[in-house]
């Protein structure tokens, strides 16, 4: 079977699917990508480039640069074409490199990984109590250009949770399957004997991972009910995975919101730990020694990173935002707080950190939940089952 795969990162969400495709024979795989980073064997990687640009008009900015990717990536396709490739399917991320593959590829079909559609109302926007004019609804509803495109094109589309589907137009919703990409249950996994930065589960730690250290990811809550706890327990440490940067939202108007709360904030930074990136078995490590693991999220896509928590056996304390809702059930396999209460927050980990044997039933639940719902094991064989049967 010949399969093209179409991501501006590599391998992104399709890291095990491709695994598992690229070990049966007369499999032929083609990925078009903006990454040269990586590679996986039995994946032939193609690398575009593009000029970002940053003069369009910001209701046209987002459908621009789709546009960009969307060229490239069937500029390359027409040469595989011509090259004597045909694919009997394609599987593209939504973020425009599978904008124009019915227009090079129009009788393949085409299966469309979809994240996100924006909403100017009931998701993230406005959850900060911000209320958009009518500008600003306009320029959101511009951001859908390219995924509509997608949605109408595509054979069959493709989203991780419950939520994340039901912000899609609901006209769209019979061509949208649900499919979690899957968390390693063999890799996540609780690890009594894990150390990490010389601490271990005999110790009180908090923990916090999260891609960017942005309010959409709660991460100034989070630092306000760190600061409060440290001062009221000595033996506290706590430790937070990821990148001093923002992913999604708005950009701090000066420095970042690390900065910012280090500045305002007071801590005793001999137990307040800053890993950034970590390699993964590092990042387990992590989860592993954790007394309690706090996770916070707008209503937006939900991390791979609460489930993989979950999966390592921690005891969870999250927002209870829509996302997180769909996975945790207080008091069963974690602990839910309002994500703007610090008071509630604190509450809950002083709790956690007060009642180590009696959390044990939650974080033995929250493996239960990833081993029935979540278990990559159980997914893949549903995805690669998709590709499978869209060709038939």
């Amino acid at each position: 079977m010949n399969i093209l795969f179409l991501h501006k990162n590599f391998p992104a969400q399709f890291k095990h699917i491709l695994n598992e495709l690229a070990k049966a024979s007369g499999n032929k795989i083609f990925f078009i990508t903006q990454n040269d980073t990586v590679q996986i064997s039995g994946v032939n990687k193609i690398v575009y480039k593009i000029h970002e640009r940053t003069d369009y008009p910001p209701h046209i900015s987002p459908y621009a640069q789709a546009v960009l990717h969307a060229q490239a990536a069937a500029n390359l396709a027409i040469q595989l074409k011509q090259s004597g490739f045909k694919p009997d399917v394609i599987y593209g991320h939504s973020w425009g490199q599978a904008m124009f593959m019915k227009d090079v590829f129009p009788d393949v079909p085409l299966i469309c990984y979809f994240e996100w559609f924006y909403n100017a109302e009931g998701g993230d926007i406005g959850f900060d109590g911000k209320i958009l004019n009518e500008i600003g609804r306009t320029k959101i509803r511009c951001k859908n250009a390219n995924l509509l495109m997608d949605l109408t094109f595509c054979d069959v589309g493709i989203t991780p949770t419950n939520w994340q589907k039901s912000q899609f137009p609901k006209e769209f919703h019979s061509k949208i399957k649900v499919i979690h990409d899957g968390i390693d249950t063999d890799i996540c996994k609780p690890n009594e004997n894990a150390t990490f930065l010389g601490l271990t589960t005999k110790d009180e730690v908090i923990t916090y991972a999260t891609r960017g250290m942005e309010p959409y990811r709660g991460f100034p809550q989070f630092m306000q009910a760190v600061e409060r706890l440290m001062k009221k327990r000595p033996n506290l440490h706590v430790i937070i995975a990821g990148e001093d940067r923002v992913f999604y939202g708005a950009q701090p108007q000066q420095g970042t919101y690390k900065e910012f709360v280090l500045d305002k904030l007071n801590f005793d930074m001999q137990r307040l730990y800053f890993t950034g990136t970590l390699p993964f078995d590092e990042y387990l490590k992590l989860l592993q020694i954790s007394s309690v693991h706090v996770y916070l999220t707008y209503p937006f896509v939900l991390s791979w990173s609460i489930l993989e928590a979950m999966a390592c056996g921690c005891c969870v304390a999250a927002s209870n935002t829509p996302p997180v809702l769909e996975v945790i059930k207080d008091n069963y396999n974690g602990l839910l707080f309002d994500f703007y209460n610090i008071n509630q927050m604190v509450e809950k980990l002083e709790y956690v950190l007060d009642n180590r044997e009696e959390v044990k039933t939650l974080k033995g639940n929250a493996c239960k939940t990833i081993l029935e719902n979540y278990a990559l094991k159980d997914l893949l064989p549903r995805h690669i089952d998709l590709v499978y049967k869209s060709i038939s």
